[in-house]
């Protein structure tokens, strides 16, 4: 933090943690700062805080908040044609993997399902419920699954046509 809201936060703080009676009773907060004096916060959009303390922590920013920015974005220079081609045909190759993947997933959970009456496990023999949640969890499965391949094909459809066109 920076050394202004280090002086803003070290009178607050000593504010809160002492009795009313040595600080203003009328705290502002003004977007992440919060402040006691009225006419910084007049002067500014806050709002006042009723009721309760307030507590400030200083906490640390990681890494991962910050953006991430390649070379050719950050520069605003387009990519080279040959690369594009070579990253379009990698995607369409990634695509179809998984499209493969999730067809494969689909043919085990027909096969698991069995239209409705898949074989009844040991510890289903006594619980019938047991058996009913399964199979309704294997409808569902087979429900998300069918919609995942409806939308991998239209991608792998929305990529040929792209890389068609160029």
């Amino acid at each position: 933090m920076s050394f202004m809201n280090h002086a803003l936060i070290v009178p607050l703080l000593a504010c809160v943690l002492s009795s009313s009676s040595y600080c203003q009773d009328r705290i502002y907060r003004c977007g992440n700062e919060y402040t006691n004096v009225v006419p910084s916060a007049q002067n500014k959009t806050c709002k006042l805080l009723e009721g309760g303390n307030v507590t400030v922590v200083q906490g640390t920013r990681t890494a991962a908040l910050a953006p991430v920015r390649t070379p050719a974005a950050s520069a605003g220079q387009r990519v080279d044609a040959a690369d594009q081609k070579a990253r379009d045909a990698d995607a369409v190759q990634i695509l179809e993997a998984e499209l493969r993947k999730a067809q494969e997933r689909q043919l085990e959970l027909q096969k698991e399902y069995s239209n409705g009456e898949p074989e009844k496990r040991a510890d289903e023999l006594r619980n019938a419920q047991k058996y009913l949640d399964r199979v309704a969890a294997l409808k569902a499965s087979l429900a998300r699954n069918e919609s995942d391949i409806a939308g991998i094909r239209r991608e792998l459809g929305r990529a040929s046509s792209i890389s068609a066109t160029k």
